[in-house]
């Protein structure tokens, strides 16, 4: 009996099949189809966003960018892949594209600073206020810009430290960019003693940016007195330089201040301070003694 219910169940699959061949037939292209699109659109992804970085970078374009629009043609394409996918295999993209935007609605709303974050990198992206290779300064963060990505800039420190900044509070700071133009302005303060005088201090300072080649001339050089504060005469010392010879120049010429002024016997003057002391008689104590003084007279007599 059991045999019979095995051959009639057989048989039953059999006529099924015979009977569905062709919507099994169309199903199975359709599956097959559908993989082939995914794996050729995987492809199609790779290669273009590959050859989009190319060329920009051929063309000069700055790798920050390049970087950026390159991932952003990946991931459209990869996007646009699965749905053609999906119609393939019979599903309606139409209500699927309802369901991702109701469910992207959502995830907006939970990820908002990160959605805050991918805005700031367009915005980064299409203003450009630094690029890859630029030093800058980044709300009290510096360092020089190695890669914008969608979501965060990564910088490298000076001590190569990796920092990744999220590109939200960059757009909300202040941005210092020190590498955008070629020469940078260095301005170094020096304070001699109130007995110094201004035209040797000004002329041993004076003499010492002269002898500098690094420094540009042309664009002026500032040498005055700036300030006259509590203890000392505070001149304020402003030259022009290229962005590579800035930190340097400032650094030597702090020394040869320093070496100049004491060999022209200049004072550099530091916070001092004169302390008077006054003895003042306690007036309880001066009573007590005019009290002893009388007891002491009282006796006598």
């Amino acid at each position: 009996m059991e045999d019979l219910n095995v051959v009639g169940s057989i048989n039953n699959a059999g006529n099924w099949l015979v009977r569905n061949q062709e919507l099994l037939l169309h199903y199975a292209v359709n599956v097959v189809a559908a993989i082939f699109i995914l794996i050729v659109g995987l492809i199609i992804a790779r290669v273009l966003s590959g050859a989009v970085s190319r060329v920009m970078r051929l063309r000069g374009i700055d790798l920050t960018v390049a970087d950026f629009l390159s991932a952003m043609v990946r991931y459209a394409i990869i996007a646009f892949t699965l749905i053609a996918v999906l119609g393939r295999i019979g599903v309606q993209t139409t209500s699927v594209i309802a369901v991702i935007g109701a469910a992207g609605l959502a995830v907006g709303l939970a990820l908002q600073g990160s959605l805050s974050n991918f805005a700031a990198g367009v915005l980064l992206v299409i203003f450009r206020p630094f690029r890859a290779g630029e030093y800058v300064d980044l709300g009290g963060v510096a360092g020089t810009v190695t890669q914008v990505q969608i979501f965060s800039t990564t910088l490298r420190t000076v001590d190569d430290k990796v920092i990744v900044v999220p590109n939200g509070k960059i757009i909300a700071g202040n941005i210092i960019n020190t590498s955008r133009e070629p020469n940078r302005r260095t301005e170094i303060t020096v304070g001699v003693g109130y007995d110094s005088d201004i035209d040797v201090v000004k002329k041993v300072l004076g003499d010492i940016i002269a002898a500098d080649p690094r420094i540009q001339h042309e664009k002026g050089v500032t040498v005055r007195l700036n300030e006259m504060a509590a203890s000392t005469l505070n001149f304020v010392v402003r030259v022009w330089t290229t962005n590579g010879d800035a930190q340097d120049v400032n650094w030597d010429l702090l020394e040869a201040f320093k070496r100049a002024l004491d060999k022209n016997n200049i004072n550099i003057a530091y916070p001092q301070m004169d302390v008077h002391l006054y003895r003042v008689a306690d007036a309880a104590t001066s009573q007590q003694e005019e009290q002893r003084s009388i007891e002491q007279k009282g006796v006598t007599e």
